[in-house]
């Protein structure tokens, strides 16, 4: 007994300095638990290994963390150094745009930094991005697209004197027959076969109009020009009327953004153009000329893709390509709204929406982007918002007298001086639709005040497109007020005589001289 007593102390004393290990050993009492405490160590087990996974996860943040200071650190000691290749080739680029970027400063609160303002700004940009591409997918997915067809050459095209062709489309009576001839260079995402939408042959034979419409450069089946600007546009317009017979002086017809290359005929070749038909006329959105309510009121009507893409256009040119290859460079189609950035009214949307209107968009569409060629958007953007080498007010009809002498004056001795008239001296006819929000009439309100002698048509209630596509009264309205009243084609006069004509010439003289 005393034996079994000490043992037992001993184990006792022993379990008393130690963690109970979980072994029993022979003569010891076996402990009964209930069914909850036998549920503790389980639980217990559980929430260890939780513990586990969340420390393994932690340290394995902390693991990345540390990696990437010390990737930042490498990058920093050896290509982010003032002598390495990398920073000498771009830190002088790099300098330019943040001076050019500088500005944006001001906008931000004066305790805040700038770096990590833009940080964040970038990192909202990212994944706003991320959000909008994320729905164009599913809106994709959703909706029946169709795909931009491609078709064969068909256009006829001449050279110019530089090497390069260009295409065109004709209309209306032929050149010998011709009343008038009228040149249309078309507008941005367009083609040569867009001329006046909808316009009907039996008009143009009506009133013996002969249309010519053609491609831009590096648009439809026009070859591209290296350094194109409006100057050279204008001396392609007239070398194409020279190349397909225009006889005289030719009427030019700009439309929308086409006005552009209206407005540089009648700067660099006024001495070819009749006169000039203007549709809903495009002028610099960015024209100092501009009053700061004409300005307001342009901007103002504009979404705020469109005023991004003008902002890109004259400042970060090379930015556009994002833009163009997601909508109509994408190879499907789309609306005219989305794929020009544009807010319609409801009289233009119910235009545009018609399935006459949309056939001749698509294909539209299709021919001023056959060549797959980014660089003519891009340039014909940069046209619309950067020096035209002209202002507006070069076009007003001016008298300018030469001095005959130095002091005036002697003027009274000499006589009266010489004068002359300068600027455009043919007739400039502007029609505008006063709900127009893809051309504000804030627009032409700022050329009629720029150039007086232009005679302005103002259409209340009619937009960008309800007037100007597919309204054949609308059409027969504006060549009424240009050409006057209808007279057909001319008609050619046969002076040949023939044998029967002669004798009886020959007869009549006979009895005269009796």
């Amino acid at each position: 007994m005393d034996v079994s007593v000490e043992s037992k102390s001993w184990r006792d004393e022993l379990a008393s300095l130690v963690e109970d290990t979980g072994i029993i050993f022979p003569g010891d009492s076996a402990t009964v638990l209930s069914p909850e405490e036998a549920a503790k160590p389980e639980a217990l087990a559980e929430e260890s290994l939780k513990d586990q996974i969340k420390g393994f996860a932690t340290a394995w943040v902390e693991l990345v963390v540390e990696l990437g200071r010390g990737f930042r650190d490498v990058v920093q000691q050896t290509i982010l150094t003032e002598d390495s290749y990398i920073v000498k080739k771009t830190k002088g680029p790099l300098s330019e745009v943040s001076e050019k970027l500088r500005f944006l400063n001001e906008f931000l609160p004066e305790d805040r930094d700038p770096v990590h303002v833009w940080s964040i700004i970038f990192f909202v940009f990212v994944v706003a991005l991320a959000v909008l591409n994320v729905n164009s997918k599913h809106d994709i997915a959703t909706s029946t697209v169709r795909k931009v067809s491609v078709h064969p050459p068909s256009a006829v095209r001449v050279p110019l004197p530089d090497g390069r062709y260009v295409a065109y489309h004709e209309n209306g009576v032929p050149a010998d027959k011709a009343r008038f001839s009228l040149m249309v260079p078309h507008g941005f995402l367009s083609s040569r076969f867009t001329g006046v939408l909808g316009v009907k042959a039996s008009l143009l034979q009506e009133f013996g109009v002969r249309l010519i419409s053609y491609d831009l450069p590096g648009f439809g089946e026009s070859d591209p020009h290296p350094q194109r600007n409006l100057n050279s546009s204008a001396l392609d317009m007239s070398h194409l009327a020279d190349s397909v017979g225009v006889k005289g002086k030719f009427w030019v017809l700009g439309y929308s953004s086409g006005s552009l290359h209206a407005w540089a005929a009648l700067k660099y070749i006024p001495t070819k153009v009749a006169g000039a038909v203007m549709l809903a006329p495009l002028v610099n959105p960015y024209d100092s000329r501009m009053t700061r309510e004409e300005t307001s009121s342009t901007w103002g009507n504009w979404t705020r893709r469109r005023k991004l893409l003008f902002y890109l256009a004259r400042r970060f040119p090379k930015l556009l390509g994002y833009f163009y290859h997601r909508t109509f460079l994408s190879g499907k189609h789309g609306p005219i709204e989305k794929w020009l950035s544009l807010s319609l009214g409801r009289k233009d949307k119910d235009v545009v929406e018609t399935s006459a209107f949309e056939e001749r968009w698509h294909r539209d569409v299709e021919e001023s982007i056959c060549q797959g060629n980014l660089k003519p958007f891009v340039e014909e953007a940069i046209l619309q918002v950067s020096d035209w080498g002209f202002a507006l007010t070069d076009l007003q009809v001016q008298r300018k007298c030469a001095r005959k002498s130095i002091l005036p004056w002697l003027q009274f001795f000499y006589g009266q001086p010489e004068c002359e008239l300068t600027g455009y001296l043919g007739p400039i006819h502007v029609w505008q639709g006063m709900n127009d929000t893809v051309v504000p009439p804030s627009m032409t309100d700022f050329v009629g005040r720029i150039i007086p002698n232009a005679i302005v048509h103002r259409l209340p209630e009619e937009g960008h497109f309800s007037y100007f596509s597919l309204c054949d009264e609308c059409h027969r309205e504006i060549f009424s007020t240009v050409f006057g009243s209808p007279e057909g084609p001319l008609v050619n006069v046969d002076n040949t005589l023939t044998k029967d004509d002669m004798k009886e010439a020959s007869d009549q003289a006979d009895l005269t001289a009796v």
